[in-house]
C-alpha cells in the first residue's frame, strides 16, 4: 500500500512540475487586440486639480503629497515591478519609500489596436520600463507616446489589494492625481512627468491612486491551472519526502 501511495505522489509530482514549467512561460502571454474593448483604451485624461497638498503615512513614514493634475488612465499592463522585490534595494531600504508599491507599464490606443505590443518585449527594472522590438517594421508601428511607466502610490488597503492582482495582459483603469511627493524625514523626493511625449529620466508618471479597477482579466484559465499545478507540485513533493522516511528500506539487513 505504501509503495502505491509513493508511486502516486511521484507521478503527480512529475506531471505537476512539467505543467508548472510550461504554464510559467505561457500564463503571462499578452492576448490579441480582439480581447479588448478598444473604445475604452483611449488617451489618458489629465486636468488641473483643485486638491491641495496633504500628508499621509505608510510603514511609520510620513510623506508630503503635492497634486498637480487629476488623472485617469485605461491601459493594458505589459510589465510591472514590485517595490518589495528582493532585487530592489532602493525603494524600502535606501529611500524608505513605502508608498510606491508597484510600477505598472501600460500601453493603450493604436499600440493595442494594431497588436504591435505582441511583437515586442517589455521588462520593468527598479524604476524603468524597458521595451524593444525585433526589427524596424515593428519599431515603426509602435507609438512611444502611447506607453507609460507609472509609479503607483497607494495608502488604502482595499485599493492595494486590487492593484496587486494586476498582471500582464490585464486591462486596468485607475483614477487619481499626478503628484510629486517627498519624505521630509530623510530628504527623499520624487517628481512626475506631466506629458506622454517625454522619454528618459523623469518620463514616468507618479500617480497617487484613489480608484483602481481590473476591467478585464487576461488568461484566467491558464493562471488558474498554473496555481493548481503549483500547489499540487508542492504537496506531492512533501508527500514524497514523508514516504521516504515512512517506507522501509529494502536490503537494510542484507
Amino acid at each position: 500500500m505504501q509503495s502505491i501511495v509513493d508511486k502516486i505522489f511521484k507521478s503527480v509530482f512529475a506531471i505537476s512540475l512539467l505543467a508548472c514549467i510550461y504554464l510559467f512561460f505561457h500564463k503571462d502571454e499578452l492576448p490579441g487586440a480582439s480581447f479588448y474593448d478598444l473604445e475604452q483604451l483611449g488617451e489618458p485624461v489629465q486636468k488641473k486639480t483643485r486638491q491641495d497638498s496633504f500628508s499621509t503615512r505608510a510603514n511609520d513614514q510620513e510623506y508630503l503629497i503635492t497634486p498637480i493634475y487629476d488623472y485617469e488612465l485605461d491601459g493594458v499592463v505589459v510589465s510591472y515591478h514590485d517595490a518589495d522585490d528582493f532585487t530592489d534595494i532602493t525603494h524600502h531600504r535606501r529611500w524608505k519609500d513605502f508608498l510606491n508599491l508597484r510600477d505598472l507599464c501600460v500601453v493603450w490606443g493604436s499600440n493595442v489596436a494594431s497588436g504591435v505590443y505582441r511583437d515586442m518585449e517589455f521588462h520593468n527594472g527598479t524604476w524603468t520600463c524597458w521595451y524593444s522590438w525585433p526589427n524596424s517594421e515593428v519599431r515603426d508601428r509602435f507609438d512611444e507616446t502611447q506607453l507609460s511607466n507609472n509609479h503607483v502610490l497607494i495608502d488604502d488597503e482595499n485599493i492595494k489589494r486590487k492593484l496587486m492582482q494586476a498582471e500582464p495582459g490585464d486591462h486596468i483603469r485607475l483614477k487619481g492625481m499626478l503628484v510629486t511627493y517627498s519624505n521630509p524625514g530623510n530628504g527623499f523626493y520624487r517628481g512626475t512627468s506631466t506629458t506622454r511625449t517625454d522619454t528618459g529620466n523623469g518620463a514616468c508618471e507618479t500617480i497617487y491612486v484613489t480608484g483602481f479597477e481590473l476591467v478585464k482579466k487576461a488568461n484566467r484559465a491558464l493562471r488558474g491551472v498554473y496555481s493548481v499545478a503549483l500547489w499540487t507540485t508542492i504537496i506531492s513533493f512533501w508527500g514524497i519526502v514523508v514516504m521516504f522516511f515512512v517506507m522501509p528500506f529494502k536490503g537494510r539487513y542484507a
